[in-house]
This record gives C-alpha cells, structure tokens and sequence, in this order.
C-alpha cells in the first residue's frame, strides 16, 4: 500500500472535501554506485563547511541568498510562515478543456484520493461531473516549502493531479532554437502523402504494448559482464533523408505502414520474437526478423550458436537466422 505524501483539503465552490496526495509513478531504472576506479571503494558524498573542512549537521543548515557576496539567511520555519493561502489547501480557480493546457506545461503526476470513507461522495461527485464535462480543474497549493500550479482531471476511477510549470518557466521557442521552418513552407503532394503516412500508421493507445528496450540492454550489459560475456552494440541512427529523396521515401513509408497495420501482430510497438524451432521458413520469417532489434537478433543467434555472430551487422544477423530457420 503506498503511502500519502501530502493531505489538505480541495476546495470547488463552497464545497471542501479532504483528500490525499500519491505517487502516480515509479522509476524502474537500473541505479549505480559510484565507486573509485580499480577498486570496489564507494564514493560518498558529505556535507562540507568549505572553509573548515568540517561536516555540518543537517539542522545546522540555513538557506542563504546571495546579494554580491552578502548572504541573507532565511530560516526553514519563515519560509512556511509565509506560504501563499493555507498550505493545506488546493483550491480549484476554475476549469479549462484539457486541450488548451500545452503538453510543455505539465511536470508530474499524482493520483488524488478522498482521505476517509466518509468523504467518498462528495470526491466521486466532483470527479463524475468533470468527466461529463470533459474539464480540467487548475488550481494551486503548497507543498514541501514550494507552491504548485497544477490541473486535475477526472480518469475512470480516480483523480489525477498534474503539477503544471509556471509562465515564465517556459521557455520561447523563437527565442531559445537556433532555426524553425516557417509555416507553409509543405504543400501539394509531399504534404498529402505525408498525412497518408499518418493515418497508415495511426493506432489505439495501449501503453502495455511498449517496453523501455534500453533499459533492457542495460539489463543485459550488466548480467553479460557478471558472466564474463560478450554483448553486441546497437546499429548507429539512420542517416537524414536527403530533400531529393523525401517524396520516394514518404511512399514507401506509407506502404510499409500499411502493411504492419494489415500483420496480426498484437498491436503496433510490441513485436513478437520467433520460438526457437518453431521459426518460419522463408519470406515470412525474416519478415518478422526485420521488426526485431539488433540486440534481439543477436540473442537469437546465441541460442542457435551462429558462428561469427558478434562481428554481423542486423542484415547479417537476419540472413544468417533466416538460413537457420530454413
């Protein structure tokens, strides 16, 4: 059961019903020690007073603004006493369409829970009249010593919170890109094409039919070494398309999309791996090799030891499966 990580109040209207705060995500990136190099030795990290050398207790540290050398300290206990409206509160302003908050805006998510049985009623009814509305609440609270803009939008079942950046934290995109095209600069056929290469690949959301593939390989780099095995490295990223080839390549995107549409393959993002010997022979198997990563072909030639497999680039690896397989 996880654990609340604010409770206050929300507050539409004159109506107020308490809720809690939870985390909506978890990280499941692999984490390192840092350790010295040649050694198993972990490296630490201290709180140092750099004039002394010493270490500094926690509660001994003080907030210190810089005035050209001068520090104005700011004690923890004066920032909370000064906190914008009742630090407990999220108080809904007023609701917006969804759409009109620019995805640049958003930072992180939390789920939002009415805090006791008793006040279930009156949490389903704000979130039930949000999502026939299909409106989002923007509101702002303080937690933690910092004050939040956030947006709540009602899901199925629950509430979701999104604190949002402020105005001025994002930044122009005018001002801060080295280049943008100006509008209207695609017509006629290229344009045309390029949105049939959109509705060839348009799909469902279904965010189960993707994996973080990275993750994966740092997964495999780790249990590779711990065995003393070898791993393959990934291909390098395609090269730019040339403006002479764009429209040549724009209709063989198209009928690529189209036919992984027509391929029963469970959803787009979520490619099958052939069994080993059940795979396919001819056209069709190496068909489904071509969806696979370099990494995933390799682990495949593993199994069926090909010789001279770790010095093959992915057609080498795909020829030399699909021979296999035949």
């Amino acid at each position: 059961m996880a654990r609340a990580i604010w409770s206050g109040v929300l507050t539409f209207g004159l109506v107020t019903v308490p809720v809690q705060l939870f985390t909506a995500t978890e990280d499941h990136t692999t984490h390192f020690r840092q350790l010295q190099r040649g050694t198993s030795d972990r490296i630490r990290y201290q709180r140092v007073n750099e004039r002394t050398g010493k270490e500094v207790d926690y509660e001994d540290i003080v907030k210190g603004y810089d005035l050209d050398g001068d520090y104005v300290v700011i004690e923890p206990e004066e920032l909370d006493e000064i906190a914008p409206g009742k630090s407990q509160v999220v108080e809904i302003t007023g609701f917006v369409d969804l759409e009109q908050v620019e995805p640049v805006y958003f930072d992180r998510t939390y789920y939002l829970a009415p805090k006791g049985e008793e006040y279930a009623k009156v949490y389903e009814l704000l979130r039930a009249a949000m999502e026939k509305e299909n409106k989002t609440g923007i509101a702002t609270f303080v937690m933690r010593g910092k004050q939040y803009l956030v947006a709540l939008r009602a899901q199925e079942d629950v509430m979701v919170l999104h604190t949002l950046h402020w105005a001025d934290e994002v930044r122009d995109p005018h001002q801060e890109l080295p280049a943008l095209p100006e509008r209207g600069q695609t017509k006629g056929k290229e344009l045309d094409t390029a949105r049939q290469l959109i509705g060839a690949l348009s799909i469902d959301w279904r965010p189960e039919n993707y994996r973080d593939t990275y993750e994966e390989r740092v997964q495999e780099l780790v249990d590779a070494k711990a065995k003393g095995r070898e791993i393959v490295s990934e291909e390098a990223p395609p090269e730019a398309t040339n403006v002479i080839d764009l429209m040549d390549a724009l209709q063989r995107s198209v009928e690529q999309g189209r036919k992984q549409r027509k391929r029963p393959s469970g959803g787009r993002g979520k490619v099958k791996r052939l069994p080993t010997g059940e795979r396919k022979a001819g056209k069709g198997a190496k068909d489904q090799l071509e969806q696979l990563s370099k990494g995933d072909l390799y682990e495949q030639a593993t199994k069926l030891d090909i010789p001279g497999r770790s010095k093959m680039n992915k057609n080498q690896l795909i020829n030399a499966l699909t021979k296999a397989a035949s």
